[in-house]
């Protein structure tokens, strides 16, 4: 039976027996399509968990039941590929459908919504390989479009760190809201050309400047704001990868912290409305250099709103799916080459959330700023991480543990069990949107401030130091935590 199923995943569509989930107009347009394109498979069953459609037939094809049947009509039929045609479902019971087709061991596609596809009307060309977004997926996100038009639309904005991952998210729907001027600076040229090359097809008469320059050369970040002045700015450019800041914590500073208080003091200086800083989970109680700077640089703009007509505000959120060096593409690549893939720890967890998602609610929390936020968004439950590596091994075709294996390689320095959203003594409180709440800490930051000085001194100087110096400091009222 195992030779028999590698035999058909080998061989691939032109055998396929298909499964359709969903007896609707939706299925039976799918069926219809794929006797017209006998090639693509061999539609053999539906499932709908409606008991009025149970024992119908769609183009000849009999519903044979609900959910609980799939498993043994994936046996009886020798089903290799499942089809989900319920593009009306809500998106929480695709997810559940998901999950339980996952489990087969078959190949899993999906019809998207019905809003996204042109006229309702169904074609198998519309029909797209289901990845782990669709398994981890929330319901979409409402937002306010009038206070975000207002803020962006018909001004110049800013985008730092443009060509990664969240910057080239935000540039994207930036651009949407046709803003007088779209600036993208980054230090790494190749990202940031495709970038500009992809708005330039996408949005022909959008203004915009591709511009070459690091946050942490203040001459070249006061060139920029000179002669563009933003009213907007989005400072989403950092140093992220906790390994490497543990190896090079002086680095983590100039980038992270001392570069955000230059981009900040540009803003200040050139009359920026508004300054939305990408922070991250990891600036909770941080154990490691790269959040400890994320919580300084959250500190100093802090600080820096109390005696500044710029609105500075931050956003904390964990991390996204499919962004550059994340575990999605690192255990695609480690599945590509038939494993194992390599997981820290069995119980570490993290939050996830789409890299379209989360920049929706940057952009939606910039709307809300007044001025010294610290925005947290809704990221849900959180995963296991070595469940995402077993989904990500059903949905490309094998078996954890017995196709491919997985092998545990013990927690990185400065790598946390678990991440956090909101310090011990913070108050997280609602705002008027859903998924977006705003911390409030009683911190008084005076004395982290007063070692700025010593701090850039410090790092001056050739040679690293330890990364926990940097968390005492944070912490240097006494409330380090070092869980």
């Amino acid at each position: 039976a195992y030779a028999s199923w590698r035999l058909r995943k080998f061989f691939g569509r032109s055998g396929s027996n298909i499964l359709i989930i969903g007896a609707g107009q939706a299925g039976s347009m799918v069926i219809k399509e794929l006797f017209d394109h006998p090639q693509l498979g061999r539609p053999r069953a539906v499932l709908d968990d409606d008991p009025l459609k149970h024992g119908l037939r769609s183009h000849g094809i009999k519903v044979l039941g609900g959910m609980d049947k799939l498993q043994s009509v994936v046996n009886d039929y020798s089903i290799d590929e499942i089809i989900v045609a319920m593009p009306s479902a809500p998106e929480p019971v695709i997810r559940d459908i998901l999950n339980q087709c996952k489990e087969t061991g078959c190949k899993l596609k999906r019809l998207p919504g019905i809003y996204d596809m042109i006229d309702g009307k169904v074609t198998l060309a519309q029909v797209k390989t289901v990845d782990i977004c669709d398994l981890l997926g929330r319901p979409e996100i409402n937002l306010f479009y009038d206070s975000i038009v207002e803020y962006l639309t018909c001004q110049v904005v800013l985008v730092t760190g443009a060509g990664g991952s969240i910057g080239s998210e935000l540039c994207r729907q930036i651009a949407r809201l046709n803003p007088q001027k779209l600036i993208m600076l980054d230090i790494y040229e190749n990202n940031l050309y495709q970038l500009q090359l992809e708005l330039r097809q996408k949005y022909p008469t959008l203004s915009q400047s591709a511009l070459i320059g690091s946050i942490r050369d203040a001459g070249r970040i006061e060139e920029v704001f000179a002669e563009y002045k933003p009213d907007v700015v989005f400072h989403a450019a950092a140093h992220k990868h906790v390994p490497l800041m543990e190896a090079s914590p002086q680095e983590a500073l100039k980038n992270n912290l001392f570069g955000t208080i230059n981009v900040a003091n540009a803003a200040d200086k050139h009359g920026t409305r508004r300054f939305v800083f990408i922070s991250t989970d990891k600036a909770v109680n941080p154990t490691n250099a790269m959040g400890a700077s994320k919580r300084m640089a959250e500190i100093a703009l802090q600080q820096r709103n109390k005696v500044s007509k710029t609105e500075f505000m931050a956003v904390r959120f964990g991390n996204v799916l499919g962004s550059q060096g994340s575990v999605i593409p690192i255990f695609q690549e480690q599945i590509a080459k038939g494993g194992p893939v390599t997981v820290t720890h069995p119980n570490i967890t993290r939050y996830f959330m789409t890299i379209p998602e989360a920049v929706q609610l940057v952009i939606q929390a910039g709307a809300m700023a007044k001025g010294g936020e610290v925005f947290v968004l809704d990221m849900g439950e959180p995963v296991r991480v070595v469940d995402l590596a077993k989904d990500l091994i059903r949905l490309s075709g094998y078996r954890p543990e017995i196709d491919i294996d997985i092998t545990y390689t013990g927690l990185r320095p400065g790598e946390k069990m678990y991440e956090e959203l909101n310090l011990e003594d913070e108050s997280v409180d609602k705002t008027c949107h859903e998924k977006i709440f705003v911390s409030r800490s009683v911190e008084k930051p005076e004395a982290l401030m007063a070692e700025l000085k010593s701090l850039a001194d410090l790092v001056s100087r050739q040679g690293a130091y330890k990364p926990d110096y940097l968390v005492k400091i944070v912490f240097s009222n006494g409330r380090q935590k070092t869980s």
